[in-house]
């Protein structure tokens, strides 16, 4: 039996669930499963391959849905979970047990943890620190910026390594860790604090940068990362630097896209008036309700620069 997983990579959420959703489906349905993973990450030209679908059984969490008739589960709590109208309408005809969907979970590890509670009574004590954090950190359930951006507990140190190793072969290890080990004893491992130190340290440098560039205007922080190393950033160091600020807006580019992020203030003075997967949606992108972004294709930095000022001015009105 081979069980084909499509996670979001380079996310600590989506590293998780990919964890805790292995362990319920080789304890409850496949002992003895060969797992293979597959990290997704949203693009311009977002697309699911047939050959994506390559197991006897295929699962999607925290991510997308696909209407791929090979596709066994799907697990997701964004706003923007459906690529097209037919997509949702696919779902709702499917009315499947084991694709489900609820944008009110702050993690999609916690949203698969309660659902397999409640239908198949599956319970994983070992897990309950991985389902906290993911709650946590998708969810910024931080108790202020510093906290945030200084990271001084192992899953938070774990997700630098997550979201800023080159490729997915780490992130897959520290999913197969994940499925029995701790968090501390996960980023304690030698190979892994190799990876984590230049990280760090690159996090550092970036608090420096962002300070630099930003542009404030009226509660919104702007920033253009263009041209620096820096493929992702910490999302809280604007509300580190600008306490006083509701939200952030910032371009960025990586080996595979131009991005825009639109971030919200969890400790802001004002509560957040705006849906920001809403916002971002109008140009392609989505997200959740207090976080959103829009994908562009590699090099299309002047159109992604031209989307990320008119946000900014919509907010700062």
């Amino acid at each position: 039996m081979r069980v084909r997983i499509l996670y979001h990579d380079h996310c600590f959420d989506g590293a998780a669930a990919a964890a805790f959703f292995s362990r319920f489906l080789e304890d409850k349905f496949h002992p003895g499963a060969e797992f293979a993973f597959t990290g997704l990450a949203h693009k311009a030209t977002q697309l699911f391959d047939d050959a994506m679908f390559d197991g006897d059984v295929n699962a999607i969490v925290d991510f997308k849905y696909s209407a791929h008739p090979r596709l066994t589960w799907w697990f997701d709590h964004h706003q923007s979970a459906f690529l097209s109208p037919a997509d949702a309408e696919h779902f709702e005809r499917e009315a499947s047990e084991r694709k489900v969907y609820d944008p009110s979970f702050r993690s999609c590890t916690g949203f698969i943890a309660a659902v397999t509670r409640r239908r198949w009574g599956y319970e994983a004590a070992d897990l309950a620190e991985l389902v906290e954090w993911a709650d946590v950190i998708d969810g910024a359930q931080y108790p202020d910026a510093k906290t945030a951006v200084e990271m001084p507990a192992a899953a938070m140190k774990l997700t630098l390594v997550i979201e800023g190793a080159q490729g997915s072969e780490v992130v897959q290890q520290v999913i197969g860790w994940m499925r029995r080990r701790t968090l501390e004893a996960i980023i304690g491992d030698p190979e892994i604090q190799r990876i984590y130190r230049p990280l760090h340290a690159r996090h550092l440098s970036s608090i420096d940068i962002i300070r630099s560039s930003a542009r404030r205007g009226n509660g919104v922080v702007s920033f253009d990362l263009i041209g620096y190393d820096l493929e992702g950033y910490n999302k809280f160091i604007p509300y580190y630097l600008f306490p006083d600020s509701v939200y952030s807006v910032a371009v960025s580019t990586s080996s595979f896209r131009t991005k825009v992020s639109v971030g919200s203030n969890p400790w802001a003075p004002a509560p957040p008036r705006h849906n920001l997967a809403t916002i971002c949606e109008r140009y392609g992108g989505g997200g959740h309700a207090r976080v959103g972004a829009i994908s562009f294709r590699t090099g299309e930095v002047e159109a992604a620069r031209q989307v990320a000022a008119e946000i900014a001015e919509q907010l700062e009105r």
